[in-house]
């Protein structure tokens, strides 16, 4: 078992329930519904993602190769670039803010990284 990546899948899920809560609890109240429903958006794929984290680390206690090891990385790309982008257009919003344009077009990096993870993952357990 990889247990750098299940340990990561733990650290981000319980990052997730938090950030969950404090969106329907906290942020709500801040900001609109659109904006809400990205940062909704965020903590769902993360979410979704820390299982895939995790289903890779018990996956490579079978399956040892790069391509598992690479499936792993890409999935904390992907909560990083994705999540994250939709995390920083949440808080430009609620703070009013100008600039961070360079924002938005990282959000489909992020996406493309989940996706070239999970063909990795089917990649390596094909192996």
């Amino acid at each position: 078992m990889h247990k750098g990546y299940l340990r990561t899948a733990a650290f981000i899920g319980a990052l997730s329930v938090a950030l969950g809560a404090f969106g329907a609890h906290g942020l709500k109240k801040i900001i609109d519904e659109h904006s809400l429903n990205i940062f909704e958006t965020a903590v769902r794929y993360q979410f979704y993602h820390v299982f895939a984290l995790a289903l890779n680390a018990v996956l490579y206690k079978d399956f040892k190769n790069k391509l598992i090891e690479w499936a792993g990385f890409l999935f904390i790309l992907g909560i990083l670039f994705f999540s994250g982008s939709l995390y920083l257009l949440t808080y430009k919003t609620a703070m009013n803010l100008e600039g961070l344009n360079w924002v938005g077009p990282v959000t489909p990096i992020g996406g493309a990284f989940f996706i070239a993870g999970w063909i990795c993952l089917l990649l390596g357990v094909k192996k």
